[in-house]
């Protein structure tokens, strides 16, 4: 099922923000080149919100902890467990469209 989520624009290039959908919470990332990415919400170390963490690239730092993860697949950059990982997208009209099934479940 895609889930319309709102204009790209309402998310600062180099930042996230948080969606809530049904009882899914969605970190959507904006990268300074354009790329779109959306993770679960909370880190799974201990509850940070990812959406707040420092974007670098294509990976999120925890503001909570530190911890690193690459955005397009979920993996970790360290020794903590990964993302859930959601296939998104921007339709013709710049609306971020989010599948709700994952891409990559977490360990």
């Amino acid at each position: 099922m895609e889930i319309t989520l709102g204009p790209v624009s309402a998310i600062p290039p180099g930042e996230g923000r948080m969606f809530e959908v049904g009882s899914e919470r969605i970190a959507v990332f904006l990268t300074r080149d354009g790329r779109v990415f959306a993770t679960q919400a909370s880190c799974p170390h201990r509850g940070g919100p990812l959406a707040d963490g420092l974007v670098g690239g294509c990976a999120v730092i925890c503001p909570l902890h530190q911890q690193k993860f690459n955005l397009e697949t979920g993996e970790p950059l360290g020794s903590y467990e990964g993302l859930k990982t959601y296939p998104v997208r921007l339709s013709a009209t710049n609306q971020i469209v989010v599948k709700l099934e994952d891409k990559r479940a977490a360990p």
